[in-house]
C-alpha cells in the first residue's frame, strides 16, 4: 500500500489566510503580525488585554517511553486538537517548535504526521519566524561580552576557569563539543577552553519559554549565573550588562507564533527547550494566551511522562500556576512488543504475548500520572499492522489500571479517526475529577526533590551522588535556591540512567553525575547518565536526501 509522505500531504494542504484563523479565536487582524499569508506572531499588547478572561481547560499529551517503533505523540496532539473541535468544542493546539539539528539528524520534524499536522510544515521545520535565531543570537552575545569583559581588564575578576556559560548553535556538530577560544596572540584574548551545546539547550531557550512577558523576561535573563570569581562569588548576566539588549533582540521571539491544522484549526507553536537539559515544553506565554482564547488547550511534554509529564508538572504548571484538567497517554501496539522484546524488524507480525508482555511499561507510566491528581486516558496510536487481538490485549491491559484505551485513527482520518478520545477527554475534564498537584513543596531539600523524583517515578531504589554533589546542593540552598524545582536530565528510552533498560524496572540506582545551577530558568539540573548537549549527526543523516525538487519544492523534511 502506498501512502503519500508527510510534506506531500501537508503541501497539499488547503490553507486559510492566518487572519481568518485569528479571527476565529477572536484576534483582531491588527494584533497579529505576518510572516507571510500562513503564519504570524500575536502582539503582547493583545496578550496582555486578556488579563481578565477565564481560563479554558489544559489537557496534556504524554507517551510511554519512546521506542524506535515510534508512538506518534504530536501527532496525536494536533489530532485531539482537531478532534475537539469536530465535536464543537473550541480548541487550540499549543506544541514546540522544531530545531534545525534534529530535522537534519535522524528524528525529523516536529509538526505531526499524515492527516494530523500542523502546517505550512516546510517552514515550521526550518527557520519559521526566526525564534530559535534570536535565541541563539541572545546567548552568543552574552558569550561574546563575557569574553570582552575579560580583555578589557577584568573588573569583576572572574576566574577564567570557572566560566560556566559556553556557545550555542541550532545545528548537530560533535566537533563543537569541547574547543578551546582566543588562539592567536594577546590580540585575540586568553586561551581557554569551552564548548558548544545546541540552541534548544540554552538556558536562554528555557527561559524564554518559562516567561510571562518581556519584563519578566529582562529579569529572568539578569538572574543567569555566567562565571565564578576565585572566591566562587557568582557573577551574573547583569554584572556583565548583557540582559537589555539579549531582551531586545527577543522581543519578537517572545511574541507567539499562530498557525494551522490541516483542518484549518488555530495552533501555537512557540519555544522549543530540550527535553532532557531542561523542562521540553512549549512557551508558558502561548498556553496561557490560548487558554484565554479557547475551551480547550492541548498541549505535549517531551519524550516519555517520566521525563516530559512529570516535568511539565513539577516545573512548568508549579512555575506558570497552570492547573491540568485532564492527561492523555499515547502508545502503540509496535512500542508495547518493543518493550515485550521483539526485534524491530518483526514487528509486523502478531505477538500477542509480547504485547502483554511490553505493557507494564505503559502502566507504570498510567500509575505516574495519576499520581498527580490528573485523570488519564490511554489513546493507542493506530498503525495498519495492529491486529484486532493485540488491540484488544493493551486495552485489556489498561482496564486493569483503573483506566481507559482508545483506538485513535487520526493518521489516516483526520479528526474523524479520533472523536471517540475527544469525547472521553471532555467527559474526564468536565468531570471535576482533576486534583492536581506538584510531586512536592518547593521548601523540600534539593537532594529530597531529587530522591523522591527518582523513587516515585522512576521507581529506582535510590540516589547516588558524591559528596561534593550533595555540598554543591547545600551551597546553593543557602543561597537561596533551595526553593527551586529539580529537572533531571536522563536517557529518554529508559526508566533508569541505562537506555537499553525497557519495560518498568525496579531495584536500580540513579547515580548523579553532575548538578547545574539555572537560576534564570528557575531550576536546579540533575544529570544522570551520559546526555549530550550538543549531538551528532548519524552516519546518514536526513541532510543528504534533502534538497529541491524541479517546481522548486523543499523534499526530503520529514
Amino acid at each position: 500500500m502506498a501512502f503519500k509522505t508527510d510534506i506531500e500531504i501537508a503541501r497539499e494542504a488547503k490553507k486559510k489566510p492566518i487572519m481568518e484563523i485569528g479571527a476565529k479565536l477572536g484576534i483582531p487582524s491588527e494584533h497579529l503580525l505576518p510572516y507571510g499569508h500562513d503564519k504570524a506572531k500575536v502582539s503582547q499588547e493583545f496578550i496582555k488585554s486578556l488579563a481578565g478572561r477565564p481560563d479554558g481547560k489544559l489537557v496534556l499529551v504524554t507517551a510511554i517511553n519512546p521506542t524506535p517503533a515510534g508512538e506518534g505523540k504530536t501527532t496525536t496532539t494536533v489530532g485531539l486538537g482537531d478532534g475537539l473541535n469536530r465535536i464543537g468544542k473550541k480548541a487550540v493546539v499549543c506544541i514546540r517548535e522544531a530545531s534545525l539539528g534534529p530535522n537534519f539528524g535522524m528524528k525529523g520534524g516536529a509538526a505531526g504526521g499524515g492527516m494530523a499536522q500542523v502546517v505550512p510544515m516546510e517552514e515550521m521545520n526550518l527557520h519559521f519566524t526566526g525564534d530559535f535565531h534570536a535565541i541563539t543570537s541572545a546567548h552568543n552575545l552574552l558569550s561574546a561580552m563575557i569574553d570582552n569583559h575579560i580583555y578589557w581588564g577584568n573588573e569583576l575578576a572572574i576566574d577564567e576557569r570557572r566560566i560556566v556559560w559556553r556557545r550555542v548553535m541550532d545545528m548537530n556538530d560533535r566537533a563543537l563539543r569541547d574547543i578551546v577560544v582566543n588562539l592567536g596572540g594577546v590580540s585575540n584574548g586568553f586561551p581557554r577552553q569551552t564548548g558548544f551545546d545546541i540552541t534548544v539547550a540554552s538556558e536562554v531557550m528555557a527561559i524564554l519559554c518559562l516567561s510571562n512577558d518581556l519584563e519578566d523576561l529582562q529579569k529572568r535573563l539578569g538572574d543567569i549565573v555566567v562565571a565564578y570569581t576565585r572566591e566562587k562569588k557568582p557573577i551574573y548576566c547583569r554584572d556583565i550588562k548583557a540582559d537589555g539588549a539579549m531582551t531586545v533582540l527577543l522581543k519578537d521571539a517572545m511574541q507567539p507564533n499562530i498557525v494551522q491544522t490541516l483542518e484549518n484549526n488555530p495552533a501555537f507553536v512557540h519555544g522549543g527547550p530540550f527535553a532532557n537539559i531542561a523542562h521540553g515544553c512549549n512557551s508558558v506565554i502561548a498556553t496561557k494566551t490560548a487558554l484565554k482564547l479557547g475551551e480547550y488547550v492541548v498541549t505535549e511534554a517531551g519524550f516519555g511522562a517520566d521525563l516530559g509529564a512529570e516535568k511539565f508538572f513539577d516545573i512548568k504548571c508549579r512555575k506558570a500556576g497552570l492547573k491540568p484538567s485532564a492527561a492523555v497517554i499515547v502508545a502503540t501496539v509496535r512500542a508495547m512488543k518493543m518493550n515485550g522484546g521483539v526485534a524491530k524488524a518483526d514487528l509486523g507480525t502478531e505477538n500477542v504475548e509480547a504485547v502483554k508482555k511490553g505493557c507494564p511499561n505503559l502502566g507504570r507510566h498510567i500509575g505516574n500520572v495519576k499520581s498527580f491528581g490528573v485523570p488519564v486516558v490511554v489513546a493507542i496510536n493506530h498503525f495498519f499492522s495492529d491486529t484486532d487481538a493485540e488491540i484488544a490485549a493493551v486495552k485489556a491491559y489498561v482496564a486493569e489500571q483503573g483506566a481507559e484505551a482508545i483506538l485513535c485513527k487520526h493518521w489516516a482520518n483526520g479528526s474523524a479517526g479520533i472523536e471517540d478520545l475527544a469525547k472521553k477527554v471532555v467527559q474526564m475534564a468536565e468531570s471535576g475529577a482533576a486534583n492536581f498537584a506538584p510531586l512536592y513543596p518547593d521548601d523540600m531539600p534539593l537532594f529530597q526533590k531529587l530522591q523522591t523524583i527518582a523513587k516515585r517515578i522512576y521507581h529506582a531504589d535510590d540516589v547516588i551522588a558524591d559528596k561534593s554533589i550533595r555540598d554543591q546542593l547545600k551551597t546553593w540552598e543557602a543561597a537561596g535556591y533551595g526553593h527551586l524545582p529539580i529537572c533531571v536530565a536522563k536517557t529518554q528510552y529508559s526508566f533508569t540512567t541505562d537506555p537499553t533498560v525497557r519495560g518498568a524496572p525496579t531495584g536500580h540506582t540513579v547515580p548523579v553525575r553532575e548538578v547545574r545551577l539555572s537560576a534564570g530558568a528557575g531550576f536546579v539540573v540533575a544529570i544522570c547518565g551520559e546526555i549530550m548537549t550538543m549531538p551528532g549527526l548519524p552516519k546518514v543523516p536526513s541532510a543528504e536526501v534533502i534538497r529541491l525538487n524541479d517546481q522548486g519544492n523543499v523534499e526530503g523534511l520529514f
